[in-house]
């Protein structure tokens, strides 16, 4: 096709129940249509201090270098650990699914001396196993992800902060997947690097990487500040000290004079995206972090016991499922993908596959962000029965509506 001959895009209307990116909230839509302005204009700084006041709330903390860093939220794993890692350092990995492999393997590019424990996909580990194996490594860092969206399970994060005190170690954790949709007690865990993405129960687009750092973090971080030649001033020269961070981009020691009051210059900002990232916030902070928790519960139960109605296997250990995706066996006999296929061409609904081990063996299901409410739920429901039975699955007629439906009608009895 010549340049010429390309049209305007026209994305065919989806309802993205999969394991995210979901549908984005429309008013983030619409924030992120906003005229630009230039990245030192006092409206913008002002936006950026908005966002860093609004993302304090939302990852529940006090911690002064709460941020974004501009990309997915692999972006911001990535900057987290290159800025925290040296080549050497000892870093614990608890693997529980995919994305402990991918911190893993990010680790390593950094040059760190890489340990992991592993249990079995569909199950977590205990602060027992954890403490066992952050005394027997001595890491500097532990680097853990909350919610595995590969295998749907969420790690208890509440005593490992301790843990790591205990034994001189700094906790990062990878919340892209869980955070606004399941409880995250940034300080109250004693959590001391977290980020995030915008695609899953915040809401919106892909792109932009919320981070939070405390002040432990921080000095591990400033420890290693090495300011760009060319905005260098005298006294950056003396507060330079450690091994320079390994890449410029996500040198967080840079980005936090960039979000500081020094505007420091280091990129220009994306503007859209912080525009969007900001409407994600704000929109939470205003129905309130925890009212959203228990959005995502009701709406996640729902889903599950509707599942559970059309008589499918759920996968994994549903006592440590996030709230906001389920997995579920593919049935005998149905076709994985071409289900999935149908789905998506018959009813414009998209549901997800897994990876690895999981991979053409049961279907992930979200209800996250502006997806989780009960229309989404209740269609895509009707519309999986309807999937199943042309692929000669036996199902229970109006089962999963049904057991969805008892969900929502015993919390509006409750209410």
């Amino acid at each position: 096709m010549s340049v010429s001959a390309a049209a305007q895009i026209h994305p065919p209307p989806r309802l993205l129940m999969g394991p995210g990116p979901v549908n984005a909230d429309p008013r983030v839509l619409r924030a992120m249509s906003a005229p630009l302005v230039g990245q030192y204009d006092p409206a913008m700084t002002s936006y950026m201090n908005e966002v860093m006041a609004l993302y304090r709330d939302v990852f529940v903390t006090t911690n002064e270098q709460t941020f974004l860093v501009d990309g997915t939220s692999r972006a911001g794993i990535e900057a987290a650990l290159v800025s925290l890692l040296e080549p050497g350092d000892r870093v614990l990995v608890p693997v529980f699914g995919r994305f402990g492999h991918l911190l893993t393997e990010i680790a390593e590019r950094c040059g760190a001396e890489v340990h992991t424990i592993s249990t079995d996909w569909g199950t977590v580990f205990t602060p027992e196993q954890l403490e066992e194996a952050v005394a027997a490594v001595r890491p500097k860092v532990v680097a853990v992800v909350q919610g595995d969206t590969a295998t749907t399970m969420c790690q208890p994060l509440a005593d490992l902060g301790e843990i790591c005190r205990r034994h001189d170690a700094l906790l990062y954790c990878d919340a892209t997947a869980s955070l606004a949709g399941n409880e995250f007690l940034t300080d109250a865990w004693g959590v001391d690097v977290v980020t995030a993405g915008l695609q899953k129960c915040l809401g919106g687009p892909s792109g932009s990487a919320p981070i939070t750092i405390a002040p432990r973090a921080v000095e591990v971080i400033d420890g290693r500040r090495h300011v760009e030649a060319g905005i260098r001033e005298a006294a950056d020269e003396a507060r330079e000290g450690g091994l320079r961070i390994r890449s410029n981009y996500f040198d967080l020691a840079q980005v936090m004079d960039y979000w500081g009051p020094r505007r420091l210059n280091h990129h220009t900002e994306a503007t859209s995206m912080l525009y969007g990232a900001r409407e994600c916030a704000r929109l939470l902070v205003e129905e309130g972090v925890g009212r959203a928790v228990e959005r995502h519960r009701l709406h996640g139960a729902a889903m599950l016991a509707g599942v559970r109605g059309l008589g499918l296997e759920v996968f994994g250990d549903v006592d440590h499922k996030m709230h906001n995706v389920v997995a579920v066996h593919i049935p005998d006999g149905v076709p994985g993908d071409a289900a999935r296929g149908a789905m998506l061409t018959d009813f414009g609904i998209e549901i997800g596959t897994s990876f690895g081990p999981l991979h053409g063996k049961v279907w992930r299901i979200g209800t996250m962000g502006y997806n989780a409410r009960r229309d989404a739920v209740l269609l895509t429901l009707a519309a999986l029965e309807q999937v199943l039975r042309a692929y000669g699955a036996r199902v229970t007629g109006g089962g999963g509506v049904g057991a969805a439906r008892e969900v929502y009608d015993a919390s509006e009895a409750d209410a």
